[in-house]
């Protein structure tokens, strides 16, 4: 096989990886709370919204020591051992008790970031300038396919149940414990990249991943790389970019935990309750394959730049928060085992539930596509700080939110995201608005970007 050839190779493992361990993990996610409430032991005292919390608080947190991890034990081992967390985490719930299940979620947390910091790495690794667009796509691509395949297996199989027995439970736990596990040990099946360079250049693989013949030189890349991010996040641009990122993480937190929490807590949606979180998963996918295929691709060849994508976004959200306020009764987030028998404004209607899963797939697709295009613009020489921030903004927000929604009705939590969405916009507009004028005063084209 050709060096370019094992690289492809190498990405759509990762990919299939990823597709896997995110298969259990996000349907795990989905369906936490609603499992955890139907719990007959009195001894499990946890909450699947704290959980989160904790995960992506720990996560935010551990993202400014991922990439040391990675740079001593490299990307394969440090994606290994991090897929052998999440299947542990996904392993709880086969009998869960409190503390293994906090103690989980710390762990994952650490995992994650580790996780995210080394698949960054490996598909920088095995791509250069002219197939890091297409090599990104891959995985994109082959990542967002775990929206369906969890969630069409919850649907299938709790279809017509209104109660979750702990056989019933521990049968779907099983089965994502062991497609996580899948997607870990295909990890072992990336090829190492020979070295193609001369012997007086310098390796691009070991510059990337911050190897050095001492252990000192590692500790000062990695004490120089964090005071890159210290002084980039105070930075005029990031700032406000931050914004908008703050309300990506909560909108993250909203469909992927809360809103299908919603839906299998309305009684008036009959047996099909429980059903409809897998099936809501799959729209939620839908939007977000269909909005990242189409916008990835149209920003390239835009004369007008990212701004109308981002408009469209928070309009198609909107819609999204205004229908699910009608149509979702407000005590659903925090609903005991029983279900909630409340009405809205509308009889809850599962035709605009399913509409608004595949616009919340959509809007959420609009603001990350943009995201990382005008992050990889404008801090092309500094990619990696800049999109650890990234990381790090969107992850606490994501663990504030997964926190208040543990005590908020519905219709506080929609008003905030209306409102942090809203600012959003206005901050991501005048980054973008600012980098045009630069490029105009350089006298670039403006649809290049």
């Amino acid at each position: 096989m050709s060096s370019e050839g094992k690289k492809l190779f190498n990405i759509i493992i990762l990919g299939v990886s990823f597709m896997f361990i995110f298969t259990a993990f996000q349907t795990c996610g989905n369906i936490a709370q609603t499992v955890i409430t139907n719990l007959n032991n009195t001894d499990f005292h946890g909450s699947g919204y704290t959980s989160m919390s904790i995960i992506y608080g720990v996560l935010s947190a551990s993202n400014l020591i991922s990439p040391s991890v990675v740079a001593i034990v490299g990307p394969q081992f440090s994606m290994v051992v991090s897929g052998i967390f999440y299947s542990l985490y996904i392993a709880v719930f086969i009998q869960p008790t409190t503390w293994a299940f906090y103690t989980a979620s710390v762990f994952i947390g650490i995992a994650a970031a580790v996780l995210w910091t080394a698949q960054g790495n490996c598909l920088t690794v095995n791509s250069d300038e002219n197939t890091i667009g297409r090599n990104s796509g891959v995985f994109w691509a082959l990542l967002q396919f775990s929206l369906f395949f969890g969630n069409l297996y919850i649907y299938l199989a709790w279809q017509g149940k209104t109660h979750i027995s702990e056989s019933d439970r521990r049968t779907v736990f099983i089965a994502l414990t062991v497609i996580s596990l899948v997607g870990t040990v295909l990890f072992f099946l990336i090829r190492k990249q020979e070295d193609t360079k001369a012997p007086g250049d310098e390796d691009s693989t070991n510059e990337i991943l911050g190897e050095s013949s001492s252990a000192r030189n590692k500790m000062m890349r990695a004490v120089a790389a964090f005071k890159k991010s210290i002084t980039l996040s105070f930075t005029k641009e990031m700032m406000l970019l931050s914004v908008t990122t703050a309300y990506t993480g909560l909108e993250l937190t909203f469909f992927s935990g809360v809103y299908g929490t919603c839906i299998g807590a309305v009684n008036r949606f009959g047996s099909e309750e429980k059903s409809l979180i897998g099936l809501s998963g799959i729209f939620i996918g839908v939007g977000e394959i269909l909005g990242g295929g189409i916008f990835g691709l149209l920003s390239k060849n835009s004369r007008f730049g990212r701004n109308p994508v981002v408009m469209l976004g928070i309009l198609v959200h909107f819609i999204a928060f205004y229908l699910i306020f009608f149509n979702m009764p407000n005590d659903a987030p925090i609903a005991p085992m029983e279900g909630t028998d409340q009405v809205a404004y509308m009889v809850p209607s599962k035709e605009v539930a399913m509409l608004c899963s595949f616009l919340l797939g959509l809007g959420d697709s609009c603001f990350n596509t943009q995201l990382l295009s005008i992050l990889g613009f404008l801090y092309s020489e500094d990619s990696a700080p800049a999109f650890a921030i990234f990381k790090f903004v969107q992850s606490i927000c994501a663990a504030v939110a997964y926190f208040y929604s543990n005590y908020f009705l519905l219709q506080w939590q929609l008003l905030i995201m209306v409102i942090v969405g809203f600012f959003g916009t206005i901050t991501f507009f005048t980054v973008e608005w600012e980098a045009a004028a630069a490029l105009a005063a350089r006298g670039s084209d403006y649809s290049s970007i």
